[in-house]
């Protein structure tokens, strides 16, 4: 793990060096103070050389200026490095995070994913400033101490370095209990900001149902658990600090008693004994120094290493030889194709959670022909949406295959694969953006004029004329400032733009009231022309037409055929079509 910290150092290794010789001129200037007291005290003063008092003086001046400016360099250039460290590593996971699979998604909260983003890191670039400079003058500087008090009398020196290993005992006892609280806390905070974004995000609904209490319930839970995490952390701290705490006094315990023995039995002269006194303090200092360099280091540490679980994780990868799918014609078939979420977890290393379901389908099998349109109804929970998440490739098939154009969709590049497919979902996802940016993200360099045209073939190209900025109007965190069939309608000018010859509907009509359903499904219509399309609907009405119907249950494919054909057998979907007919 110390491996992989220090990398992040490399691209600033000039800044890095810069600091640390800063940080090592300001630990030896730190000893210039006691050695001119001892001089004054023993040879100036005595002698009554109040000219080279007065210089030495003004000399030591001189260095303290020098000292602020180093300071000054320390305290900015350093934190400048911390920040850009976390900041490399905040792109480093983002772009992990990006390449992750949905069964990521499927088992960490967003809220909890923010935390890493935000609270493990800047921990983790306090201690990458502060932790080699602090190392280094506290290093430096106790040893040059150390040697200076030694100059001044070996034996008395000695005897204060024997409570040493007393400091170093508590280090080791206490350092792993506070990396671990240290963690429990780091994970308290990212169920509460899971909690949070949770919880803010679903505002309205709580609103409308009147559950403030509820929330505030949900809430306080997860902030007791962070209460009770960070009072075992302070718990450790409070007896890491008081115990380092009660050495360092015991220093000066020592130094009062032997000194003042060996003052009396004529080994040290009181000129000595009071330079003794000052060079302990500053011994002392880089001592409490390093005692918050041991703190910094566990929480820094406990940071990291939730930072090293997210890049750990296994990220999607293509089979070795895949290869670009180009433009498919649409042809799809699944030939025996079973599914575990659990396995799926397991293949990228990601811990399941106990009620993860083990096997969602089981030997599925179907051919979809080009151009044609394949819907999918049944209970819900069947698995018709695990159906149109694997032909995507957004999980991955481990038992059984799916045939895209003939060719295993496991020797294609995934971002292939998705070029070829466009999905309109009932949850929509519309980012914090324009009109315009939203349209664009089925293509990216499209042209004004192809956005228009889809926004049109979408039935939306009015509405947005409508709107005071057209096409450059915000629409607010995930759409809140449109309709539901307004958004529906942004996300088919998306897919329009997109131009995709593999359609996936995922029940992209069932919030919609029914004057908007029509209009919606207009639009659907005209984007399916020509396509391979994947309906997924529970109001049966709409796919009366489709080529084939497929009925999934508990997994599998109990019945399919036309929707005449199906009538015919008087089955599963007969008995849904009825009931659903009868409502109606």
């Amino acid at each position: 793990m110390l491996k992989r910290f220090l990398k992040y150092y490399i691209p600033h290794k000039k800044l890095f060096a810069l600091d640390m010789l800063a940080s090592l001129t300001v630990s030896v200037i730190g000893i210039v103070y006691p050695i001119v007291t001892r001089k004054m005290l023993n040879t100036f003063i005595p002698d009554r050389e109040y000219r080279l008092i007065v210089i030495s003086g003004i000399l030591l001046l001189a260095i303290y200026l020098v000292r602020t400016g180093l300071r000054y360099f320390i305290q900015y250039q350093g934190h400048i490095m911390g920040t850009r460290m976390q900041a490399e590593m905040r792109s480093d996971m983002f772009n992990h995070l990006e390449s992750l699979p949905y069964s990521f998604y499927d088992e960490n909260e967003t809220g909890k994913i923010m935390s890493r983003m935000t609270t493990d890191l800047f921990d983790i670039s306090e201690l990458a400033h502060h932790g080699p400079e602090n190392a280094i003058i506290a290093s430096i500087t106790l040893m040059v101490s150390v040697i200076y008090l030694m100059t001044i009398n070996v034996w008395l020196a000695l005897i204060i370095l024997l409570a040493l290993p007393l400091l170093v005992g508590i280090v080791i006892l206490i350092r792993g209990g506070m990396r671990k609280a240290f963690k429990r806390t780091k994970e308290a905070l990212a169920v509460i900001n899971g909690k949070i974004e949770s919880s803010i995000s679903g505002i309205r609904v709580t609103k409308a149902f009147t559950n403030d209490k509820k929330e505030t319930e949900k809430f306080e839970e997860g902030n007791r658990e962070f209460v009770g995490a960070r009072s075992e952390s302070y718990k450790y701290m409070a007896a890491f600090f008081s115990s380092s705490q009660f050495v360092t006094d015991l220093f000066n315990v020592i130094v009062l008693i032997a000194g003042g023995l060996f003052l009396y039995a004529g080994r040290i002269d009181f000129a000595d004994y009071s330079a003794f006194i000052v060079s302990v303090a500053l011994f002392l200092t880089p001592l409490n120094m390093l005692i918050q360099f041991a703190e910094m280091l566990e929480e820094g540490a406990s940071g990291f290493e939730r930072f090293c679980e997210i890049m750990d994780t296994y990220p999607e990868t293509d089979a070795d030889g895949a290869e670009d799918a180009g433009v498919l014609k649409g042809d799809i078939e699944f030939k025996d194709v079973s599914y575990s979420y659990v396995e799926n977890l397991k293949l990228y290393g990601i811990e399941a959670t106990e009620d993860e379901e083990q096997n969602v389908l089981t030997d599925v099998s179907f051919k979809i022909n080009s151009g044609e349109t394949y819907a999918l109804v049944g209970p819900s929970g069947g698995g018709k949406t695990t159906i149109c998440h694997l032909i995507p490739h957004f999980y991955d098939v481990l038992d059984g295959d799916i045939l895209l154009d003939g060719k295993s969709i496991n020797r294609l590049t995934r971002a292939s694969v998705r070029r070829n497919i466009g999905i309109v979902q009932q949850d929509v996802y519309l980012f914090n953006a324009s009109i315009k940016e939203n349209i664009l993200y089925g293509k990216l360099d499209a042209t004004d004029e192809e956005v228009i045209e889809a926004a049109k073939r979408a039935n939306i190209h009015e509405f947005v004329m409508s709107m005071p900025n057209g096409y450059d109007t915000e629409i607010g965190e995930r759409g809140i400032r449109l309709s539901g069939g307004q958004k529906q309608r942004l996300s088919i000018a998306r897919v329009f733009l997109k131009n995709p010859p593999i359609l996936i509907l995922d029940e992209a009509t069932s919030a919609l009231d029914n004057a908007t359903e029509i209009l919606i499904q207009k639009a659907l219509d005209e984007l399916s022309v020509g396509r391979t399309t994947i309906v997924v609907a529970h109001r049966l009405s709409t796919i009366r037409n489709a080529d084939k119907i497929a009925v999934i249950d508990k997994g599998r494919v109990i019945e399919e055929g036309t929707h005449d054909e199906l009538l015919a057998v008087n089955g599963e979907y007969a008995d849904l079509y009825n009931k659903q007919f009868s409502r109606e």
